[in-house]
């Protein structure tokens, strides 16, 4: 957010240069003063292999049922969120202007909404059933996404915005606490390492067909078509039985992990 805010009076090496400072601070903060106790695995004399624990972690996710549709429905979602993340500044620009203050004004009111939403799930016990709030987010992101190409004045875009960032910490928190619940943690780092491969690919390659897309068809369709295939993803979970029964909080992760 406040990086937002800067844009508007300093220039883009200056952001940059404050993004390194408070990188290091981060990373001294952690090298001093966070003490994590070694895990009794790590502590054991061990080979590392990157390709064979990538496939350790692939062979996991395609024996448990409960991760492999897990990692299914989030892959469809980093495709379908690409035109959501990458192409509203464009569609802004496009549609109200280039003026700095309003491509600055949708990461703010988004920054802050994730900042809400983030309030609000550590507050908040959610729903009895983990997989409920993921669905609802999901449902939500959708319904804006639809809204977003065709709100027809910026205030209204703006506000959609702030929904849009209030609801992905909804999806995020339970989706990450039912995998850290359900996977082995043996296998725990080599499966948040599969997610981190197809969160980081799947929307990028996504891009190379809605980029060139959006030179051809309106930003309100590349929308709408993916706000509507969102709603039809959310109702998916819905009806997914692996995924409502892993959601349960009267299950202990072994019953419902789906191995």
């Amino acid at each position: 957010m406040v990086s937002g805010a800067l844009l508007t009076v300093a220039p883009i090496e200056s952001i940059f240069l404050i993004d390194v400072i408070t990188a290091a601070i981060a990373v001294s903060i952690l090298m001093l003063f966070v003490n994590v106790p070694i895990h009794k695995k790590a502590a054991e004399k061990q080979e590392v292999s990157y390709f064979a624990d990538m496939r350790e972690g692939f062979h996991y996710v395609r024996k448990h049922g409960f991760v492999k549709t897990t990692f299914l429905f989030l892959a469809m979602i980093y495709v379908l969120i690409a035109p959501l993340a990458f192409l509203t500044p464009l569609h802004v620009t496009r549609k109200f202007g280039d003026d700095v203050w309003r491509l600055t004004a949708i990461e703010v009111i988004y920054s802050a909404g994730i900042m809400i939403g983030g309030l609000i799930m550590a507050s908040w016990g959610g729903f009895k059933n983990k997989t409920h709030p993921m669905v609802l987010s999901i449902l939500i992101l959708g319904a804006c996404t639809i809204s977003l190409g065709f709100a027809p004045l910026f205030a209204l875009y703006l506000l959609v915005m702030g929904v849009v960032g209030l609801a992905l910490p909804v999806f995020n928190t339970p989706a990450i606490v039912l995998l850290q619940e359900k996977v082995d943690g043996n296998f725990l780092g080599r499966v948040f390492g599969v997610l981190s491969m197809i969160a980081s690919s799947a929307t990028p390659l996504a891009m190379l067909v809605f980029g060139p897309l959006a030179d051809l068809v309106k930003i309100e369709w590349l929308l709408f078509g993916t706000g509507s295939l969102l709603l039809a993803e959310g109702l998916l979970m819905l009806g997914s039985k692996v995924l409502i029964v892993a959601g349960r909080s009267d299950l202990e992760g072994g019953e419902s992990a789906g191995v």
